[in-house]
């Protein structure tokens, strides 16, 4: 076991790595150590100061989800964006599982939307699940408000996929969008443009948004 493993298990919850673990299917239970987000923040605050840092981030692949979350932790502290942009492309292919997945995009990526917005665009043709998981939440997190395109609804929309992962994402960009750009986002309910189980669950997740209005909401139910 390397130093800094034996660092993070000194913050292991074992109850946590049991409920937690439960809820990345796929993921196996010997390789999640059980910590809980905050306590790896604020660790990752303190481990990015020092030289180990530097040489975790370049070692590939990691042994733990921690290790993994902690590699997204040190990316998103990342201020020059090429180099973040950089060690992104490097770590996706490792990724395996939603939660490091789903981290929110790097503060330097809202200052490089032209080229983030091209980044996307390549991510989501990729073959990799989780990587066409995380273009498809930098369109979601960063492109559904004043930089918004209706070409972007269609580009997420193209998208097909016999991957769980990439189709619950699928929908979840859709009811955001429904949120945040209802009158471009309804047509591709009220038309059924996606596949029937991404169309049920895009509905199903805007219906429990507190951001879609009631009338809005039984307009939905009623296109199931």
């Amino acid at each position: 076991m390397t130093h800094l493993q034996e660092e993070l298990f000194k913050l292991q919850d074992t109850a946590y790595r049991d409920f937690h673990s439960g809820l990345m299917p796929g993921v196996e239970k010997e390789t999640v150590i059980g910590i809980r987000m905050p306590v790896l923040r604020v660790f990752s605050k303190e481990f990015s100061k020092t030289e180990d840092a530097k040489l975790f981030i370049n070692e590939l692949p990691h042994k733990y989800y921690e290790e993994n979350n902690l590699h997204m932790l040190l990316i998103g502290q990342l201020k020059d964006y090429d180099k973040c942009i950089e060690e992104i492309e490097r770590f996706l292919p490792y990724i395996n599982n939603w939660a490091t997945c789903d981290f929110p995009v790097p503060k330097c990526f809202n200052k490089n939307k032209e080229d983030i917005i091209a980044k996307a665009r390549k991510w989501i043709k990729s073959d990799r699940t989780y990587t066409i998981r995380y273009g498809i939440g930098v369109m979601m997190r960063l492109f559904l408000d004043e930089d918004f395109k209706e070409e972007y609804i269609q580009l997420v929309a193209s998208v097909k996929s016999e991957e769980y992962y990439v189709n619950m994402m699928i929908a979840w960009y859709m009811a955001t969008a429904l949120a945040k750009q209802w009158d471009s986002a309804v047509p591709y309910i009220q038309e059924h443009r996606l596949s029937e189980w991404v169309h049920r669950k895009s509905i199903q997740k805007a219906v429990e948004s507190y951001r879609i209005t009631p009338e809005q909401k039984d307009y939905l139910r009623g296109l199931r």
